[in-house]
């Protein structure tokens, strides 16, 4: 059962007997039910009875919270009247909306906001719409799309279910970079109405945040909307964790003291996450990297049927070896894994070279306990937020289209995306650099700045970078 956390947490309103030992019964309860009191705050009292509002946070996993509601309405005296979700009360009505910038308070507003002053505005984007960067939401719009197909851990739930998703990211996109970030979600998952949807309502967007597109067919959406936009289109399942796991894994060689283009790594998972991660590595400079996938290693002559293991047969593996990914980890200084749960053991992780680095990404559950790991692993990093060295997405894709919209940028250079990844292992000062300390969180004060300032001047070195103000 894993601890206890807040994204699991409900509020529970109700009575127990003003004397006697109620109250503190109550955090017992909770605690032998696998959950853990957070706060309990007194919101009424009479004679004989306290009306106790009890927070509490419940481990993650179906019936979590239900078990620790049934524990506390089977003690004795206590009556239960009513039981909030906090993070479902936080997602009524959705996470995000729409503000205008300029009080509407008069006649004068109106005419200038709207009819008849816009018309002025029209006709000059008429004459050269280039100038809807400058004059028109663009400048600052992200769409953030989907077609639910390959949501978070929960595979393909639909493009209703992945809204829940594209408006926090939207979120994330205004709270770390003040860009105005709209959900949209798709309901098709057919590549060429896809393609042709977004291509549509590009006009309206300066960028194109491609969001859980399941494999293979992301790649083709990718590459088609690039050759048709003249605006950077963005799949971060791809290009914002390759960015991540580049950082993390330069932060990790200099803690080894090894260089990138003399470790072996191993990597398991060829599908978006994995390809993206791997043609990064190759840009940064990595020279040996043995991918495999379920079917073992990816080789030149194994019969790859999709264009994407054939590129990446001919661009990896330079020994040829074949096998499965347990016979080609031992002797690896590097695994890297976006794959799947528990694929390899701590047996595994011991056959690896000295000083071994194990990014074991899969969510929730990882391809190998990271407290296995790091039983003989000198650096381990996961995608959880429970373990140190998280691999988070939130810390490269705010900041890096914050440069691209800056420079006015109509394509991602692959430089951008190597500048992005070194800015964030640089905010990791060498003083502060340890096994468990890569990567910093994303709360941290400078790296969104960082990851910005080097994308624009990777994408456009002319420009000059401005910061966006408060909402930072």
């Amino acid at each position: 059962m894993s601890a206890p956390g807040v994204s699991n947490s409900i509020t529970v309103r109700l009575t127990v007997p003003a004397g006697g030992s109620g109250v503190s019964a109550l955090s017992a309860c909770v605690e032998e039910a696998g959950g853990l009191v957070t706060a309990l705050d007194v919101t009424g009292s009479g004679v004989d009875v306290l009306q106790i509002d009890l927070t509490c946070a419940a481990s993650e996993g179906d019936g979590a919270a239900e078990r620790v509601v049934d524990a506390l309405r089977h003690l004795e005296d206590v009556e239960i009247l009513k039981v909030s979700d906090r993070t479902f009360l936080m997602h009524l009505g959705g996470v995000i909306e729409t503000a205008s910038k300029h009080p509407l308070r008069n006649r004068d507003d109106l005419s200038m906001i709207y009819t008849p002053g816009v018309a002025r505005i029209c006709n000059a984007i008429a004459a050269d719409p280039e100038d809807a960067r400058r004059l028109t939401v663009k400048r600052n719009s992200v769409a953030v799309v989907s077609d639910g197909s390959a949501v978070l851990g929960l595979g393909n739930i639909g493009p209703y279910a992945a809204l829940p998703v594209m408006e926090g990211k939207a979120a994330l996109f205004k709270s770390f970079a003040g860009i105005d970030a709209w959900p949209i979600v798709l309901d098709t998952q057919d590549v060429d109405q896809i393609v042709e949807t977004v291509a549509a309502i590009a006009p309206g967007f300066a960028g194109i945040n491609l969001e859980d597109i399941s494999a293979p067919r992301c790649f083709e959406v990718e590459r088609r909307l690039r050759e048709r936009l003249d605006i950077p289109v963005f799949h971060d399942d791809q290009h914002g964790t390759a960015i991540v796991v580049l950082a993390a894994l330069t932060n990790a060689l200099r803690v080894v003291e090894k260089e990138l283009a003399h470790v072996r790594i191993v990597l398991a998972g060829a599908g978006a996450a994995g390809t993206a991660i791997l043609k990064l590595l190759l840009t940064a400079g990595a020279r040996n990297v043995v991918v495999c996938d379920v079917d073992g290693v990816v080789h030149r002559g194994r019969e790859n049927d999709h264009e994407s293991l054939r590129w990446i047969a001919e661009h990896t593996n330079p020994d040829d070896v074949t096998g499965t990914l347990k016979e080609v980890l031992p002797g690896a200084e590097v695994f890297i894994g976006v794959s799947a749960p528990n694929i390899i053991d701590g047996d595994d992780v011991a056959a690896m070279g000295e000083d071994a680095i194990v990014f074991a990404l899969a969510n929730p559950t990882p391809e190998i306990d990271p407290a296995v790991a790091r039983r003989t692993a000198r650096v381990v990093a996961t995608g959880r937020s429970d373990y140190p060295n998280q691999i988070n997405n939130v810390l490269a894709f705010p900041g890096t289209f914050r440069g691209l919209l800056d420079a006015q940028s109509h394509d991602i250079p692959a430089g951008a995306l190597v500048a992005a990844a070194e800015a964030i292992a640089d905010a990791v000062t060498h003083g502060e650099l340890n096994a468990n300390y890569i990567i910093p969180s994303v709360f941290h004060p400078g790296v969104h700045h960082a990851v910005a300032k080097a994308v624009q001047d990777a994408a456009d070195p002319s420009f000059t970078f401005t910061e966006f103000g408060d909402s930072w």
